[in-house]
């Protein structure tokens, strides 16, 4: 398996543009007022920040490549499949996945389904399907909606994307694993939570339960996950 450390002879990740949300700073000190487990847990990271990094497809793209394997297995097969557009991140548009063969995509290590997950995501951008002109001025379920019609998108990618690409403040992934496991260890000694009990501490949070997801998912794996 390809690790970080190990690269694929011959590929190299792209370079992407790292964006950082305007409103952290705001965020950090309207959090450390109002949750005592966030005004201990935030300094740990310094200026660590969330970043929002590449476009709105390459981000999906790269979701749906990533879902259900590791994060080293994953990386492994994204490099793989943007060696089919030479490295370019430029070329990878939802009419260049279209036109790839089928079996290039799979030779990349792709399975059949996320093929599938891929080129029905291109066909939906290609198509116009989505509204991307308009979702900064869409809420935040709004833009949910459009992307769970994409086969191969949830909720749990919809919100990460809102999160991770959007930037959107105020997302709280009810869903995830991460953020459950977080609230249980920080806040409930380690015992079993609710969902209605991690909704009832993210009260708190608002508007900036995004960031403070961010940072209990930091106090499970310093290292931040990027999309």
């Amino acid at each position: 398996m390809t690790g970080k450390n190990n690269p694929v002879p011959g590929l190299v990740a792209p370079p992407v543009l790292l964006v950082t949300p305007a409103y952290w700073d705001e965020a950090c000190k309207h959090l450390t007022k109002r949750d005592r487990v966030l005004k201990k847990l935030i300094p740990r990271f310094g200026e660590a920040r969330l970043q929002s990094r590449g476009d709105a497809f390459t981000t999906l793209a790269r979701s749906i490549v990533g879902q259900q394997i590791s994060v080293k297995a994953a990386q492994s097969v994204w490099l793989r499949f943007m060696a089919l557009f030479d490295n370019n991140l430029h070329s990878l548009v939802p009419g260049s996945v279209l036109a790839l063969e089928i079996e290039a995509m799979r030779g990349a290590g792709l399975s059949a389904r996320k093929v599938e997950y891929l080129r029905d995501l291109a066909k939906h951008f290609a198509d116009a399907a989505v509204h991307e002109a308009a979702w900064s001025d869409m809420d935040d379920e709004a833009i949910i909606d459009e992307l769970v019609a994409i086969r191969g998108i949830g909720r749990w990618t919809a919100e990460m994307f809102l999160i991770f690409h959007l930037m959107r403040p105020n997302v709280m992934p009810l869903d995830d694993v991460g953020l459950i496991k977080g609230i249980s260890l920080n806040y409930f000694s380690g015992e079993p939570v609710s969902r209605a009990e991690a909704r009832e501490v993210g009260e708190a949070w608002s508007p900036y339960r995004s960031v403070a997801t961010w940072y209990l998912w930091r106090s499970l794996d310093p290292l931040p996950v990027e999309y």
